[in-house]
């Protein structure tokens, strides 16, 4: 699987420019007394040069007490469905973006749409989550979400397509952690969020891999929730059900042809073991991905946020 990522480095997507500014201090250090800092320039382009940043102004000779972090935050997957979704609430709440994927025209055009729409800094990253050699040491938050593997009944799944999904959902995403959190931890804040599925609870047949391979990163996330939580580091997953978008539609395409059934059908019945009522959307998802990654969060740590519409019926 090694070999065939295509990697550029990330571009910014509102061109080059400065931002002055007159008072700065760690976002770590906002409990102790603001020092006077020497004017400097905070750059806009470069996410190696992205900082967590506190900025106090002075408007007519009144101090106006306006904090604001500024946190870069990574989004696997961000050109499409739920990634594209979380890239957008993240980017709408003040985060610098850098979302990732495969396909460069893709991320292209997605950053243009976000740009559009939430006038915030969005650059892209073409990468090979599987790789799992991004560069994200200066990311303060890393959002693990990875297109669903092909679905299949357990025996059905050869060898080659377990190998390329472990790469894909587990040892990718775990070695984009590995990166991170150490320096999430140096710089006393970070947030790590795997997005896997609600049939890790209330498995699914036809979805052996993600069942099996998911079931694993909760696992994993558990276990990094653990290790610099008392740095400010969390580590969480969110679960999503069933939501409406390309996946769940070729979820259900991969049903008719074995069944023989119309996809209408297959909808109707799947929603209907649903107590909502309809598939959620990506938003929804993307809403819990918002909170988690935010400061009243920081107590919520090691955690699986399910969000399916009441589906799943485990306690």
């Amino acid at each position: 699987m090694r070999g065939r990522t295509r990697q550029a480095a990330a571009r910014d997507q509102r061109g080059e420019g400065e931002l002055a500014v007159g008072r700065v201090e760690r976002a770590q250090d906002r409990g102790r007394p603001v020092e006077p800092a020497h004017r400097r320039y905070v750059p806009l382009s470069g996410t190696h040069r992205w900082f967590p940043v506190c900025i106090r102004v002075r408007l007519n000779l009144v101090s106006i007490p306006w904090e604001a972090v500024i946190r870069t935050a990574f989004v696997g997957g961000g050109a499409t469905g739920i990634g594209y979704a979380i890239a957008e609430r993240l980017a709408r709440s003040g985060h610098r973006v850098v979302i990732t994927g495969r396909r460069g025209d893709a991320l292209d055009a997605a950053a243009l749409r976000l740009k559009e729409s939430t006038g915030a800094t969005v650059a892209t990253l073409v990468n090979d989550i599987s790789e799992g050699d991004a560069p994200v040491d200066d990311m303060d938050i890393l959002i693990l979400n990875a297109g669903g593997p092909p679905p299949g009944r357990i025996l059905d799944v050869g060898d080659d397509a377990w190998r390329a999904a472990t790469e894909l959902l587990l040892l990718g995403p775990l070695g984009l952690a590995r990166r991170a959190l150490p320096a999430m931890a140096g710089r006393g804040f970070g947030r790590v969020v795997f997005v896997t599925s609600a049939a890790v609870r209330q498995p699914q047949p036809d979805l052996a891999v993600s069942v099996v391979l998911r079931s694993a990163v909760t696992a994993a996330a558990k276990l990094l929730a653990r290790e610099h939580a008392a740095d400010g580091v969390t580590v969480n997953c969110v679960a999503p059900g069933a939501i409406d978008t390309q996946r769940r539609r070729e979820i259900l395409a991969g049903r008719a042809r074995r069944t023989g059934l119309p996809e209408a059908e297959l909808d109707a019945e799947d929603v209907s073991g649903i107590p909502a009522g309809r598939p959620g959307r990506p938003d929804e998802i993307a809403a819990a991905v918002e909170f988690l990654v935010s400061a009243d969060a920081s107590y919520l740590n090691g955690t699986v946020l399910t969000v399916d519409g009441g589906r799943t019926e485990t306690i």
